[in-house]
């Protein structure tokens, strides 16, 4: 009997399968599939707000990064800058002590010393000098404080450097004055 009543069964399941849809049912299933629909495209929109964010807070991260990069970097400017004074100070120290040699052999050799600390100690922070004689010249580099004639050298031409100039990581830290061919 347990035979016959699961072929019974089985015939009403078929029987209702088989059974014309109401318009009741059909409006169901379609507010349904309109559910998924909006559901779906809610989520694909959260999603893009997501992805879009969570760049948007990546680029931020970077540039925060360099920024302190960058802050790290030229923070010594300052303090370079006044050390230019005492290299130039060296420098003049030697050129005064080079016409007089014979007194001065002992002093010499210790200024000169200094100087190449000095010379190290800058190149460890990234100070360098420039020296563009020869060339020509560029106001993003130099300033010029006097011209004069040479028949030799084209205009423009840096002739002689007063002051030395100097760069922190590619940066002018201080322009060096020039004289210049007119």
């Amino acid at each position: 009997m347990d035979d016959k009543n699961n072929e019974l069964e089985t015939e009403k399941v078929l029987d209702d399968a088989k059974a014309p849809v109401t318009d009741e049912e059909t409006a169901a299933e379609s507010t349904d599939g309109d559910e998924e629909s909006q559901l779906e495209k809610d989520f694909l929109k959260l999603k893009d707000d997501y992805i879009r964010l969570y760049a948007e807070m990546d680029n931020m991260k970077k540039r925060a990064h360099a920024e302190t990069e960058k802050t790290i970097k030229f923070a010594v400017s300052s303090f370079a800058k006044e050390l230019l004074v005492v290299a130039d100070n060296l420098e003049r120290a030697i050129a005064a002590m080079s016409d007089n040699q014979e007194s001065c052999t002992e002093l010499l050799k210790g200024v000169e010393l200094t100087q190449n600390e000095l010379t190290k100690v800058f190149e460890k922070f990234g100070i360098k000098r420039f020296n563009h004689i020869g060339q020509k010249f560029d106001p993003n580099f130099e300033r010029v404080v006097q011209e004069i004639d040479d028949k030799k050298a084209e205009s423009g031409t840096i002739l002689s450097e007063l002051q030395a100039g100097y760069t922190i990581h590619d940066r002018i830290l201080r322009e060096a004055m020039v004289i210049v061919a007119r």
